[in-house]
């Protein structure tokens, strides 16, 4: 092979899973079982990104043994103190878990249904042992996400669980798209972005999307909780195109008590901003290890299982 030859390459989030019901097809890539491609026909649900990039500002990706901040990456549990890597050093944080940089393995991969699963192995970081697995099943009512983790270890641990999907619905910016949270408050966050204990009622602020309205101009980083739920205690939110003819649901169970919103406005990357909006599923609030906060325990040999989804209508 000569040094013009065009070397052998490989995508950099590896093996590239796709399964497929009517007209959707969903992508799912090896690191960090990654939901990277979402598309009903000719229309892409996500704001994700190719085959040949890799997965920035959190697009599409899981988020355990933590979801989003971690204040000084330390916490203690069970009498074991622990220590993660500040990866958002500009605010001395830790931030979105261990999981979305490491490689997932494909235990079933058929025509609509794939199951892919992680073992966390201990770090400093997480001094744990566990294993996650993924089921994404595409079918009639769109796609859903079950996640179950299993303490492999001999001793307690700490679990929290959250996705990261940018949603869009065929606008430039999200400005002009329609907005639906069913959250009745917010969590108040200090310069860190970290919760400081208090929540507000949303209703009448600049925050209240719960009757569903225009983003506009307002920038959301904000953890809204006390979800309004459905007879089956399922928790919708969504976002529309201004004529409301084409939307995306995103749905979560019991089990997910927060929605982080995400507006993209201090995305890198300038020319992605705003193009897609974040509806963040979370079993817990940002530095739950640190506060106990809606924490899951499990203890050795235990399971525990959540779901949600997201339905193009």
């Amino acid at each position: 092979m000569t040094s013009s030859d065009p070397s052998p390459t490989i995508s950099p989030t590896g093996e590239q899973w796709a399964i497929a019901h009517g007209r959707q097809q969903v992508i799912v890539t090896e690191v960090g079982a990654t939901l990277r491609s979402y598309r009903v026909g000719d229309d892409e649900m996500l704001d994700g990104f190719g085959a040949n990039e890799w997965s920035e500002s959190g697009r599409g990706q899981v988020l355990a043994p933590w979801p989003n901040r971690l204040g000084d990456g330390r916490y203690e549990f069970g009498g074991i103190a622990a220590q993660a890597p500040l990866n958002e050093p500009e605010l001395g944080n830790a931030i979105h878990g261990l999981v979305r940089w490491l490689p997932w393995r494909c235990e079933v991969l058929a025509q609509n249904v794939m199951v892919v699963r992680c073992t966390i192995w201990p770090t400093p970081a997480y001094p744990f042992l566990a294993s996650l697995g993924l089921e994404y099943r595409l079918g009639r009512e769109g796609l859903a996400v079950t996640a179950t983790v299993r303490n492999e270890g001999s001793v307690a641990l700490p679990f929290g669980l959250g996705f990261h999907p940018y949603l869009r619905v065929g606008t430039d910016r999200v400005d002009t798209a329609t907005l639906l949270v069913p959250a009745r408050q917010r969590l108040v966050l200090d310069a860190r972005s970290l919760p400081t204990g208090e929540a507000r009622p949303v209703g009448g602020t600049e925050f209240d999307f719960s009757q569903g309205r225009a983003i506009g101009p307002t920038q959301l980083d904000t953890a809204y909780t006390d979800l309004e739920r459905d007879g089956d205690g399922v928790a919708w939110a969504s976002i529309a195109d201004p004529s409301g003819e084409r939307a995306v649901d995103l749905w979560v169970d019991q089990q997910f008590r927060y929605l982080m919103v995400y507006t993209g406005d201090t995305i890198g990357a300038v020319d992605r901003r705003r193009q897609g909006l974040a509806i963040e599923p979370m079993t817990c609030p940002p530095d739950a290890f640190r506060s106990g906060r809606d924490l899951v325990v499990l203890e050795p040999g235990q399971e525990w299982t959540a779901a949600w989804g997201i339905r193009p209508r």
